[in-house]
């Protein structure tokens, strides 16, 4: 017998609540997936209701039966009080920074974050008066000493970005507490399957819904969610902006949901397939992935994590941006493409130059590589054509 989604919130498996949360057949004469409503005007009853508001829905951009059923969905799977819907990744990460601070806060944003956030902070923050100031990933309970008076946000990603160093995040959250900062935190790499920021003292925990929760390439959103504390601050805010999803978009987010444990679980073991493989392959200095025990963040990845995705790096062992070049040209399965997450492999070449303090060296050029659901045999051979042309160049 079908049951709420909101008793599937805990006790049960991930797959069992990937595929049951977020919705109530019965509320809509048993159909398994909820209606894609498409909403800007909400009728009221009477003028009474209207003037206070005291309906469900009042307007589209404040929720619909869609949008609730993808927000719950997440709020079972982070443990969340509650989770807007936002266009885009980016907009998951700028919406939260926009709703906390503020002309003349200190903002503290670890230097391996994902570029376009570090953009948004130099750029438009800066211009509305937000001091930002980046730390490196290693700080751990160090960055008391990078906090101010004024500090009101420390805003963490890991892995990082690129290079995957991985965060001490509860010493992180501990230190920022301490002086009522609060800690967002982007948890796209692992998705919450595989690691769950509020449970380590994360208040605001990120999401670019695009990558492993569509799954297919064929979707933007975000999701941002909150703990008790930060969710009605982040609600106005974001009821402020005006910065919501559409509909279809949501409803294809939650259709990939179903699927995520599944298509992680493959995307998981192919890619450490293919990355234990490449530590033995010649042309190759390092590979960076925090899952592999040669990583120096392994012990660390180990205690917060229960699993890993699909996206590392590797370093090349030598040359410059000709050999980088060179093995990308020659890939015939991967993709050369931005984002990742779906079901195709991808490779990016790696730019380091915006980094201010975690400029570590590294043996050659960096290669991130989005393990797809293509068979692994057949991504190890086109990975051989890229490093052999990368060695021939």
């Amino acid at each position: 017998m079908a049951k709420d989604g909101e008793h599937f919130s805990g006790g049960m498996g991930i797959n069992t609540r990937l595929a049951h949360s977020g919705n109530n057949p019965h509320d809509y004469f048993g159909f398994v997936n909820p209606p894609v409503v498409h909403a800007s005007t909400v009728l009221f009853r009477d003028a009474a209701s209207m003037a206070a508001r005291t309906q469900k829905y009042t307007y589209g951009t404040r929720g619909t039966p869609t949008t609730d059923a993808l927000a719950h969905a997440i709020d079972a799977l982070e443990g969340s009080a509650g989770t807007i819907l936002v266009p885009s990744g980016l907009a998951a990460v700028t919406v939260p920074l926009l709703a906390f601070v503020s002309a003349g806060d200190h903002l503290l944003i670890v230097d391996t974050v994902y570029h376009p956030t570090r953009n948004f902070a130099d750029t438009m923050l800066k211009r509305l008066g937000v001091e930002v100031e980046y730390y490196a990933p290693h700080v751990g309970a160090g960055i008391a000493a990078l906090i101010k008076p004024n500090t009101k946000v420390v805003f963490t990603e890991s892995p990082a970005s690129n290079t995957f160093e991985v965060q001490d995040i509860p010493a992180i959250a501990k230190a920022a507490h301490a002086v009522g900062a609060i800690v967002m935190m982007d948890n796209t790499w692992a998705t919450p399957l595989y690691f769950r920021p509020l449970d380590h003292g994360v208040d605001i925990s990120i999401h670019a819904a695009t990558k492993y929760p569509a799954g297919h390439s064929d979707v933007l959103l975000g999701t941002v969610s909150a703990n008790e504390s930060c969710w009605t601050h982040l609600y106005e805010s974001f009821c402020t902006l005006g910065c919501c999803a559409g509909p279809d978009d949501v409803y294809q987010v939650l259709r990939g949901l179903r699927s995520m444990g599944v298509r992680l679980e493959h995307h998981q073991r192919s890619t450490l397939a293919i990355a234990s493989w490449l530590e033995g392959q010649k042309g190759v200095a390092r590979v960076l992935h925090p899952a592999l025990p040669s990583h120096p963040d392994h012990a660390l990845w180990k205690r917060d994590f229960s699993g890993s995705s699909g996206i590392f790096s590797i370093v090349l062992a030598g040359g410059g941006q000709k050999q980088q070049h060179a093995f990308l040209d020659a890939l015939q399965i991967f993709g050369l493409g931005y984002s990742w997450g779906g079901y195709e492999s991808l490779a990016v070449p790696v730019w380091l130059g915006d980094r201010v303090v975690a400029k570590a060296p590294y043996e050659g050029p960096l290669i991130r590589l989005q393990i797809g659901l293509e068979d692994v045999d057949d991504l190890k051979a086109d990975i051989s054509r890229g490093l052999a042309a990368a060695a021939a160049a």
